[in-house]
């Protein structure tokens, strides 16, 4: 009962971090001007959009398959599909739970192994109490972990290839928007605070390590710790690791399509090119990591900020860019999550 409160005092106090973001984005917009702004719209560029998002999902999947299959070789293409939808309709929920609902769904349609300890083998009759999952549920988070990791090292390459190259047009909204805003709350008490919760990780670790025999609580946690490390180094175990490679620049290729035709459809942005739709891609990315359901408000908030301070355009036109690249991306998930659902509950 303790867990199921705790768990819906975090989602309404992350609920309403998202509603008074939305009210900050939303609260200066003239409501008339923002109708007619959408109703000039060309409404073909977001059903562009649409599919490539679409797109970008199955090619998260094709990717996290590639992660799987050195631990569960009979991991299916639509199975990493549904999973990924899943994922993305349960962040609505409850920011990124959506990255274990996604584990959940990859282990449940696992292959069954033989434990190693079972000596009669897999044609024993304790077979059935011996069968456990290949891709068990540490190790497909594990992958999650990697997957979700190089996400971030990707994202950080193209930010600091977009600001070596286009510095003057882009840098100062970087230092003045975000990092002396992050600067000036990173005091010396932080860092004493890091250093602290790293000594004790240390010591946490190294309790785990040698006690990781002892059958209790610490080869429990051992036990997970090692099927998560499993996962993680699936990558050294991939065969045609250049489809790893592959994916990611489809899967940013294909975000970088969607910021463009949202782009597009706004008549009043028709003077940006390219360039300015991969900087909006990476803005708004930065802006759904911020932990709220669905990556409502701070999304929109963070968008329309960019937009003015770099391009002047008014934080009114800046909100209908947010909100048709948000929304409609939102439609997408639900629609193709609630389909991935039923197929996975219907199926047996």
């Amino acid at each position: 009962m303790d867990k199921k409160i705790s768990n819906i005092i975090k989602y309404i106090l992350s609920a309403g971090v998202a509603v008074l973001l939305l009210y900050f984005s939303f609260r200066e917009v003239e409501w008339k001007d923002f109708m007619d702004g959408l109703r000039s719209c060309r409404w073909e560029f977001i059903l562009l959009s649409m599919a490539a998002g679409i797109a970008a999902f199955w090619f998260r999947g094709l990717r996290w398959r590639q992660l799987l299959l050195p631990i569960d070789p009979s991991t299916r293409r639509i199975t990493t599909f549904n999973a990924v939808n899943i994922g993305y309709i349960a962040n609505f929920v409850f920011p990124r739970i959506g990255e274990f609902v996604r584990c959940g769904v990859v282990t449940r349609r696992s292959a069954p192994e033989t434990l190693e300890s079972d000596p009669a083998g897999p044609d024993s009759a304790n077979t059935g109490q011996a069968l456990r999952k290949k891709a068990s549920y540490d190790k497909v988070l594990g992958t999650v972990v990697l997957e979700r990791g190089w996400d971030m090292l990707t994202m950080l390459l193209l930010l600091v290839l977009l600001l070596s190259a286009r510095w003057e047009k882009f840098g100062g909204f970087f230092i003045s928007q975000m990092w002396e805003p992050l600067s000036t709350r990173l005091d010396f008490s932080i860092w004493w605070i890091v250093v602290i919760l790293s000594i004790m990780g240390i010591a946490f670790l190294g309790t785990v390590w040698k006690f990781r025999n002892s059958g209790g609580l610490c080869s429990k946690i051992w036990g997970l710790f090692s099927g998560l490390l499993q996962g993680f180094s699936s990558c050294f175990r991939m065969k045609d690791k250049w489809r790893f490679f592959a994916s990611t620049a489809l899967i940013w290729g294909m975000y970088w399509l969607m910021a463009a035709a949202t782009m597009w459809a706004i008549p009043v942005l028709d003077g940006l090119n390219m360039i300015d739709a991969l900087f909006l891609s990476l803005a708004g990315s930065l802006g759904w990591l911020v932990p709220v359901p669905g990556g409502f408000g701070a999304f929109h908030f963070v968008v329309s900020l960019a937009l003015q301070a770099i391009y002047g355009i008014p934080f009114e036109t800046g909100i209908i860019f947010a909100t048709l690249s948000h929304e409609s991306q939102a439609i997408t998930m639900a629609l193709f999550g609630g389909g991935s659902y039923a197929y996975e509950s219907l199926k047996k």
